[in-house]
């Protein structure tokens, strides 16, 4: 299933509903659009659908001790043939390694102000803005940018995916929602500091400087109160509980404030509907976020596509998982473009020239992993 904006999800509905195993796909961002009056008009470089779904033919499912393998093929022979598979070591082959942004350090700082101008007339609490940094004309190889990203910034929502001749390289920390039997399952981060892991005194000084700040906390439950209205949707009334408020998580490049909010599924309720009800993720968006997405679009330069969308899988049993897709290169072979979106929570007491420097930090390991050193 391959499709854009315009009866998305009622499209993935029914074809669930043919195809009652594994699925894996992705939800772009501009799904929006299905559940809003909402428009995108901005260029998208990438070009990947806003919703795509597969049948898979092989899963592997991995946990510390066991792979449990799923196919019509004998399993067998699929575990020997993995074991017996030749190491092939690539060549990394990045070419024209140069990165053009869409906003001047000047020109991002005057935009931040101008939503805090939104933020001041009451139009909204909270913005998730974000900026593009491309090349044109550049080649990479996905598969060895991949393990450079994963040896360098390893997290659990990571993901190679690809549809086509475009890929998206992800070293995602967030999870947007998971169904366990009855219960859903949204973390949303809101909050970020800086690792030093060569220096201890001052690594833990910037977590507790992240736990201690007024601001990333503020911005984390207005996100958390936003999950839990998407959340009351779709679950039984009292059931949407946050489990963990700003939890402190340490990534190799950054610290890290999750929470985590739980409801019990309404009975009758399809996955899909769950997914409509709740997508985009508040996490990528704001509050409320319904305005929020309509000034977005005015302000950014680039359409997201599939970064702040979501890659994941349904199973058999009726469980899924779905990432947010952040820390993620996105490549179109065919036409040697290479994107990598940043962004950070916009609230009246934000300063822009931080929330600049938080978008660089973002994109410094993943122009890293590309071999991409401007």
């Amino acid at each position: 299933l391959n499709t854009n904006s315009g009866n998305a999800f009622s499209s993935l509905k029914k074809f669930s509903q043919l195809h009652p195993g594994w699925l894996f796909g992705h939800l772009g961002y501009d799904l929006k659009n299905d559940t809003t009056t909402l428009a995108s008009a901005n260029f998208d470089g990438i070009g990947f659908s806003d919703l795509h779904f597969f049948v898979p033919e092989i899963v592997l499912q991995l946990n510390k001790n066991a792979v449990k393998i799923y196919s019509d093929q004998n399993a067998a022979d699929i575990y020997t043939a993995i074991i017996n598979a030749p190491i092939v070591k690539e060549a990394d082959c990045t070419t024209n390694p140069f990165m053009q942004e869409r906003f001047s350090k000047a020109d991002y700082i005057s935009t931040v102000q101008k939503l805090q101008q939104h933020i001041l007339r009451g139009d909204c609490y909270e913005i998730n803005f974000c900026q593009e940094f491309y090349s044109t004309g550049t080649a990479i190889n996905p598969l060895m940018v991949y393990q450079q990203l994963s040896a360098l910034s390893p997290n659990p929502f990571s993901a190679f995916y690809r549809v086509d001749d475009k890929y998206c390289i992800c070293a995602s920390p967030e999870r947007y929602l998971a169904k366990r039997g009855n219960t859903l399952i949204s973390q949303p981060i809101k909050g970020t500091a800086k690792r030093f892991t060569q220096n201890i005194a001052m690594d833990e000084i910037s977590k507790l400087t992240l736990i201690n700040s007024e601001k990333e906390k503020s911005e984390n439950v207005m996100v958390v109160d936003l999950v839990r209205n998407d959340l009351s949707k779709v679950c039984t009334e009292g059931s949407v509980e946050v489990k963990e408020l700003f939890g402190i998580y340490s990534f190799p490049q950054v610290h890290q404030m999750i929470s985590t909010i739980e409801g019990q599924m309404q009975n009758g309720i399809d996955w899909v509907d769950v997914l409509q009800a709740t997508f985009p993720m508040g996490s990528m968006t704001g509050a409320p976020k319904q305005r929020v997405m309509e000034i977005i679009e005015d302000n950014e330069r680039t359409r997201r596509g599939l970064f702040s969308g979501a890659i994941g899988y349904i199973d058999p049993t009726g469980n899924f998982d779905f990432n947010v897709v952040i820390r993620s290169i996105l490549y179109n072979a065919g036409a040697k473009y290479i994107s990598m979106q940043a962004g950070s929570a916009i609230t009246f007491y934000s300063e822009a020239d931080k929330e600049y420097e938080e978008c660089l930090l973002k994109a410094a390991i993943l122009k890293k992993a590309a071999g991409i050193n401007a």
